[in-house]
């Protein structure tokens, strides 16, 4: 290998891989099947979060108190809550004044299996979502399920999981960010979705994707990196 001209050091393609967030393919058959970037598994103590300008997965805070992820949770790549997420919501919601939060599109992945960490990618099935506002920015979860998962792998609508499950993530975004003598805007969930609107709100954060990073996106794909 070390004389393989196709491997030298000028040969960038083998020696970086995707940024998480820009490199790697949402997929042909978005969005009814999408690639995520997995953060946080519900074994985690630590809040893990992308950091935008490396690529790489930094500590955004420890758990400081009982809450458990109930699911993988990460991005899809190649999306962006912007103008079009905002304006979505707020069309949905009747609300005036509602941005999207900046953010990549916000996964939930159901899956029997147990992961030992994050920053791994894999391919989802969307069924539905969670219509979240928090203050006055829309921050969409969708629920999505593993591709091939045994026990969820066939669910196609998040009609058909059990109200309990939904329940359940329903109430980790709405507990997840209190604690004691902290003031923040009030988090909210208005609306649980089904798989047609979860559609919806990804096709408007990859309008907003290329809005804002077409310039980016034709040169990864010129480089290859």
């Amino acid at each position: 290998m070390a004389n393989d001209p196709h491997n030298a050091l000028g040969h960038l393609p083998l020696l970086f891989k995707p940024h998480p967030w820009h490199g790697i393919p949402i997929g042909d058959d978005a969005p009814r099947e999408v690639t995520c970037f997995i953060e946080i598994v519900p074994t985690d103590t630590v809040k893990y979060e992308l950091d935008k300008q490396t690529g790489y997965l930094k500590v955004d805070r420890p758990q400081q108190f009982s809450n458990v992820y109930p699911c993988l949770y990460g991005f899809i790549p190649q999306t962006y809550c912007g103008e079009k997420v905002g304006a979505f919501c707020g069309a949905r919601t009747g609300r005036v004044g509602i941005v999207g939060d900046r953010d990549p599109m916000d996964i939930c992945v159901l899956t029997e299996k147990s992961f030992s960490h994050g920053d791994v990618i894999l391919r989802a099935i969307p069924i539905g979502g969670l219509r979240m506002i928090d203050g006055n920015e829309a921050d969409d979860k969708i629920i999505a399920v593993m591709e091939g998962d045994a026990l969820y792998g066939g669910w196609r609508d998040v009609s058909v999981s059990p109200p309990a499950l939904i329940a359940r993530l329903e109430h980790y975004f709405l507990t997840y960010k209190q604690a004691p003598f902290v003031t923040r805007p009030r988090v909210e969930i208005t609306h649980v979705y089904g798989r047609d609107e979860a559609y919806d709100v990804i096709r408007c954060s990859r309008v907003d994707y290329e809005a804002h990073f077409a310039e980016l996106k034709a040169r990864i794909a010129r480089t290859g990196t």
